[in-house]
């Protein structure tokens, strides 16, 4: 997605090499998927030499009621060997689509599961009642693709996913501790008190350069100095901002706001270089904004698929606030509040201020066996999950100098081997 509103992280999704087992043939591996009760196969085929599934999983679109209205969840399966371990990849978004290796499959030379998250595109209940999109439900729907698929699948199990997926993905091992045997959570934030942020705080430490930062907070103010200019330019493209945000004027100031949080998120320090100063002119502002920032992101069309995302933000995950402390825009903000998750949702869920601090609780009292892996530069960072007395053999990498496609592989060598040494004791252990 995009930065405030997160992405699904593609530097992780690596190209697919583990090497095939000839024995597994699609007939076969289709054969014991027809006997998991209420799994659909839409497809079957061999990918890149192994098989490789499009199914669907029927699901209570309530937990609580179980003989209510049901919906059809997305799971793509690509099989190494059912002797092998299984990775369950969580993507907290729409599924991704075709197959593809996250990082622990091909560390572990594992089978792996791709989830989609429950109402993201058609994994969605036909009643559309988001008061059952919350984190508890999400985490069932996990516990029983787990359940269903273990009667195949019966080695180790590694559960992951990067950003809104890798928070999944510890959202589920809260509510189901035992469901996998192991976590690694890439650049997941944990924004425990959604009035306490650092995030401003942090993005204005990123990087080692001081006029890096200072260069992105001009631009933020030559933006909206220029506001009379710049805006007539993203009108003229065309696209409406009217649904989402009420005008491209309130879209327009989201943008300008988001723009460092998304610099560091994405980019390096080499792009600094790149960021228009006092003398760009207003196209130069304009195209490096849309660049960074993405106007077609603020759009009603780009908004609409993550909706899901808005509503879970405003309800329990919490959000960014950009705009608290920005004392270089001081008079030149209309819509302060503009960046926030709820201004995009027309009846934003009443707050859960208790979700977020009973997972914090959880993590640092009674985790086990979960590894997180975080950019130093990446704004997400600035919140994460943290360690407590009671999490045992869990574990926190840092990538210097990482963006939010943080991976083990960027890591220092050292570093790297003991990441990786980790997964593959987890996975072998007895």
């Amino acid at each position: 997605m995009r930065s405030v509103r997160f992405l699904v992280v593609l530097g992780l999704l690596l190209s697919p090499t583990v090497p095939a087992t000839a024995a597994d043939s699609v007939a076969v591996v289709r054969a014991k998927l027809e006997k998991i009760a209420g799994l659909r196969i839409e497809s079957g085929r061999l990918m890149n030499g192994r098989p490789f599934f499009v199914l669907r999983y029927a699901q209570p679109a309530d937990h609580d009621k179980l003989q209510g209205e049901r919906f059809e969840q997305r799971i793509t399966l690509w099989h190494k060997g059912f002797d092998r371990p299984t990775v369950l990849h969580t993507t907290g978004y729409e599924g991704v689509a075709g197959a593809f290796a996250a990082e622990p499959t091909r560390l572990v030379e594992g089978n792996q599961l791709n989830v989609e998250q429950r109402f993201f595109a058609g994994s969605t209940p036909a009643s559309k009642d988001w008061s059952t999109l919350d984190i508890r439900q999400a985490a069932t729907d996990h516990h029983r693709i787990v359940e269903a698929f273990k009667t195949v699948y019966a080695a180790k199990w590694l559960s992951t996913g990067a950003s809104k997926g890798g928070m999944t993905s510890v959202y589920h091992r809260r509510f189901y501790p035992a469901d996998v045997d192991a976590t690694v959570a890439y650049v997941a934030p944990q924004d425990v008190v959604n009035q306490q942020d650092t995030y401003v705080d942090f993005i204005q430490r990123a990087g080692a350069d001081e006029t890096c930062n200072e260069s992105l907070r001009t631009l933020q103010r030559n933006a909206l100095y220029r506001r009379a200019t710049l805006l007539p330019m993203l009108v003229a493209r065309g696209e409406k901002y009217t649904t989402a945000y009420g005008s491209a004027d309130r879209a327009f100031e989201a943008a300008v706001l988001e723009t460092p949080f998304k610099f560091w998120q994405y980019k390096t320090p080499a792009s600094c270089a790149r960021i228009p100063g006092r003398t760009a002119t207003d196209q130069q502002l304009f195209t490096f904004i849309d660049q960074i920032a993405d106007f077609t992101s603020y759009s009603d069309a780009g908004i609409e698929p993550y909706r899901a995302y808005f509503y879970q933000a405003s309800g329990q995950l919490n959000w960014p606030d950009v705009s608290s402390g920005t004392t270089w825009l001081k008079g030149l903000l209309h819509y302060p509040e503009a960046a926030a998750a709820p201004a995009t949702i027309p009846n934003p869920p009443p707050h859960d201020d208790q979700a977020m601090a009973d997972v914090d609780r959880w993590v640092r009292s009674a985790a086990t066996r979960m590894l997180f892996v975080y950019g130093e530069n990446d704004p997400w960072s600035a919140e994460k999950f943290e360690p407590g007395p009671g999490s045992k053999d869990c574990h926190w990498f840092t990538v210097p100098a990482g963006n939010h496609a943080a991976a083990i592989a960027d890591l220092p060598a050292a570093q790297r081997a003991a990441a990786t040494d980790l997964l593959k004791d987890w996975v072998s252990a007895p």
